[in-house]
């Protein structure tokens, strides 16, 4: 009681004001609990701005095209949040006529809802007492109550949620819930956390055993896969380019981009010519220069892109075509979007 009472005094005083935490619209709620999932707030705010500005309601989503959903989404990163998002809400919107599913198990179903998000949605907007899990709670619990369960193992997931649970009382969860990701958020940070200003200090074990910079436990994370990108920036003299939607379920899926070369390694203009899918796609009279003179490092969550931009002259070019003065209206990757930013100084 010491631990839930403490954490809900703290939070009356130190809230942060968020728009969606001034309605318990399930789809207000639903839409920033997505858009922060492996995202900071300060991130996520302006997205959830022009996304309720753009669709106030789930059925101005669900009717909205998915490109147009990608290309408002683009630099949050993770995009199969946006397209989980555009499925569920035309789910929503068409079979459950706009009404969202009001208990934890039935939110459960809809795709792009996992635990954390459907105890969310079920705290806050149907007061149901389903404790939230994510990077913050475990970070508080684990220090807390000093345990050194790997967070990121079966066991762990499984042991952390039964203790969230058991502490989260029938009054008000919701309020609950958002006091502790807070609490964990701006007070019991990953680094530099304010434990000598802490009201949980007195009963905190790993602040106790000097331990707080040890919680939480983490299994080593899985080795970085290095991928070579060499990205076809072919421009004829007429202004087109090649630039379509990238297919398939790996990274980017439904996003547009240059064609794409990648390589078991770095390779030089010498090597890219003489490849067959370059001469496969480009003619021979093409003028051939490096955009950026170093190599640029996109770091994803498992993987970093090491990249290059070719830009390539042509006079005619057949293909997926699209004029060059309207390449921005496509949503592409934030390595896309950056390197646009960058060429269009130079043009």
């Amino acid at each position: 009681m010491f631990f839930y009472k403490t954490l809900i005094n703290w939070y009356l005083k130190n809230n942060r004001d968020l728009p969606w935490r001034k309605t318990q619209s399930p789809y207000e709620v639903w839409l920033s609990e997505i858009m922060l999932q492996q995202t900071r707030v300060a991130q996520g705010l302006p997205y959830f701005l022009k996304f309720t500005e753009a669709f106030p309601t789930v059925f101005d989503l669900a009717n909205a095209d998915e490109s147009e959903v990608l290309k408002l989404w683009q630099g949050l990163g993770y995009y199969s949040r946006a397209r989980n998002l555009h499925f569920t809400a035309k789910y929503v919107a068409n079979e459950l006529h706009g009404q969202f599913p009001n208990s934890y198990k039935e939110l459960l179903k809809l795709k792009g809802i996992g635990d954390y998000t459907a105890s969310a949605i079920a705290s806050i907007c149907f007061n149901e007492p389903a404790a939230v899990v994510d990077g913050n709670v475990y970070r508080v619990l684990s220090r807390f109550f000093g345990i050194d369960t790997p967070i990121n193992s079966a066991e762990g997931i499984k042991e952390f949620k039964v203790l969230a649970q058991s502490i989260i009382q029938k009054d008000n969860p919701g309020r609950y819930n958002q006091a502790i990701m807070d609490f964990g958020a701006l007070h019991c940070k990953p680094q530099n956390p304010l434990c000598n200003d802490c009201p949980l200090a007195s009963k905190c074990v790993a602040f106790e055993k000097a331990k707080v910079s040890e919680f939480p436990v983490k299994i080593k994370k899985i080795k970085i896969k290095k991928r070579y990108f060499n990205y076809l920036v072919v421009i004829s003299e007429d202004g087109k380019t090649l630039f379509s939607e990238r297919t398939g379920k790996g990274i980017w899926q439904g996003l547009y981009q240059f064609p794409l070369l990648e390589t078991s390694k770095n390779i030089s203009v010498d090597e890219l010519i003489s490849n067959d899918e370059f001469t496969a796609v480009i003619p021979n009279d093409a003028s051939i220069s490096l955009f950026n003179k170093e190599e640029i490092v996109h770091k994803l969550s498992h993987q970093h892109l090491i990249t290059k931009f070719w830009i390539i002259k042509v006079n005619s070019i057949e293909g997926s075509l699209v004029d060059w003065n309207d390449i921005e209206q496509f949503p592409t990757s934030v390595l896309i979007s950056n390197f646009l930013k960058e060429y269009s100084k130079i043009e």
